[in-house]
């Protein structure tokens, strides 16, 4: 498993993305303008992205940690053994398949598996 992203919900766009390019400089990757929100993925070295939410119905603060990973069903029952439960079991999406689970915090983790 490899780390892809970290989500944030956030209350600036702008100030958030200057921040990150301006302070750290991280580079936009993409942007996209939603009608319920704006999202900016944000990346540094490496492959792992930062991906910036602004909406008015999620609190501000750490949402999720995106983990990519070859074989989806292998991890999901691998995890489902340590006693894992499962928000949403395997489900196919638009770049592959995913499935979510929570940390001990309530952090959501996203398990991706890209086709």
């Amino acid at each position: 498993m490899k780390i892809k992203y970290n989500t944030m919900i956030i209350k600036d766009m702008e100030e958030s993305v200057k921040f990150y390019t301006e302070v750290l400089d991280f580079e936009i990757d993409s942007e996209y303008d939603l009608p319920q929100a704006k999202i900016t993925l944000i990346k540094g070295e490496g492959d792992s992205m930062i991906e910036l939410i602004q909406d008015k119905v999620n609190d501000i603060g750490l949402y999720s940690v995106g983990i990519d990973v070859e074989d989806i069903d292998n991890e999901v029952e691998k995890l489902k053994s340590k006693g894992v439960k499962f928000i949403l079991e395997p489900t196919k999406i638009s770049v592959g398949t995913m499935a979510l689970l929570h940390d001990p915090n309530g952090i959501n983790i996203v398990l991706v598996q890209h086709d």
